[in-house]
């Protein structure tokens, strides 16, 4: 009997080693995502970036269109049991090998599917902008912090260097005392039947589109949270395109330091382009949030000096947010573009389509 205790306690003690090294391999995995919605930016974007990625993989892919689904399955080596449809989404629940999902779907439906993989016990990227209203952000925030999940919003452009870069120089006072920013953003938007202009599905025109960018960079440039907003809607409502949602927006924005921010979406036009003027200089980029190729330049009145980011991790922007929210879900911290983030947004969206409807000035809560 003693031989026999002895073998099990040694027996167990090797059990309990083999848990321990296969819970660190684990540990060091790359961590899984499923991406939802296979469009042109889930698939022709975000798919083919887990190849420059460090800490994420693809693990599991969700289609409504099973033919396209086994498709990019095969292509990815991935089993059949990583293809998922909007039917059995729930069921991701009991797949280990995802930890984090992906919201590439229209607006309109990324608070329903955000919410239901925070309850299916996954970590969320949600696309921007994060929803359609103030009320579903909230609801997704409170459903990720029910399910203590991290939420992470797709502004990729945290993670571009050149944006980043810009950051740093206004923050350091590169350009002195921050007077105004002007950022511009939008393309021709050229098919009616598309869904970004079905407003079920996109809840917006331009500004629930490029016009995210323009307001987030009014945002980081001037690393301020803005107190009052102007805004004016600019659409031909004969042209069939903007049946249903707007085209142009200008908005204008006041920030508690006095610096002022005038900011444009459009779907009528070309325009890539973010310039902020200090009282000793400026700090400009054109194109400026690009997928690749943006450039950037600082000067007193002009394109004097063209600027090379430092040199960083050969990363893509997609791919540096893609491994963000994996090593934010390793060490447990916040991610720098939270739910909350994307809530803030939302909540000056909504400010400047009252303001364009009321044709007044409308005050927020906003903070330096």
């Amino acid at each position: 009997m003693d031989i026999a205790r002895r073998d099990l306690i040694i027996s167990a003690a090797a059990l309990t080693l083999t848990s321990g090294a296969c819970a660190a391999e684990r540990s060091d995995r790359p961590l899984g995502y499923a991406i939802v919605g296979l469009g042109s930016y889930g698939l022709g974007v975000i798919i083919p970036q887990f190849k420059n990625c460090t800490h994420s993989r693809l693990a599991a892919i969700v289609s409504g269109d099973p033919a396209k689904a086994k498709r990019v399955a095969a292509e990815h080596g991935l089993p059949a049991s990583a293809i998922y449809s909007y039917a059995n989404f729930d069921s991701i629940r009991d797949n280990p090998d995802i930890d984090i999902v992906y919201v590439c779907l229209p607006n309109a439906l990324h608070a329903e599917y955000t919410i239901h993989a925070a309850k299916a016990g996954k970590h969320v990227m949600c696309e921007k902008p994060m929803a359609v209203s103030v009320a579903e952000c909230e609801a997704m925030i409170a459903a990720c912090k029910t399910a203590n999940r991290k939420l992470m919003i797709g502004y990729r452009c945290h993670f571009e260097p050149f944006n980043v870069e810009a950051m740093r120089l206004a923050r350091a006072g590169a350009a002195g005392k921050i007077r105004y920013v002007r950022s511009e953003h939008g393309f021709t938007q050229g098919d009616p039947s598309k869904w970004r202009l079905k407003r079920a599905l996109s809840g917006g025109g331009s500004l629930m589109d490029m016009g995210i960018y323009s307001l987030q960079a009014a945002r980081y440039m001037t690393g301020e949270e803005p107190i009052a907003v102007t805004a004016r809607e600019s659409t031909d409502r004969r042209d069939p395109r903007f049946a249903e949602v707007e085209d142009m927006i200008d908005w204008t924005l006041e920030f508690p330091s006095g610096a002022i921010a005038g900011c444009q979406s459009m779907y009528s036009a070309n325009q890539n382009h973010i310039l902020l003027m200090g009282d000793k200089g400026r700090i400009e980029l054109e194109p400026a949030t690009r997928y690749e190729g943006n450039q950037m330049w600082t000067g007193k009145d002009g394109r004097e000096q063209q600027v090379t980011p430092p040199p960083g991790p050969a990363k893509t922007q997609f791919a540096g947010q893609l491994d963000h929210l994996a090593q934010c879900v390793r060490s447990g911290r916040e991610p720098i573009v939270s739910g909350e983030e994307g809530l803030r947004d939302m909540r000056i969206v909504e400010a400047i389509y009252r303001s364009a409807r009321e044709g007044r000035t409308i005050g927020l809560g906003g903070t330096a």
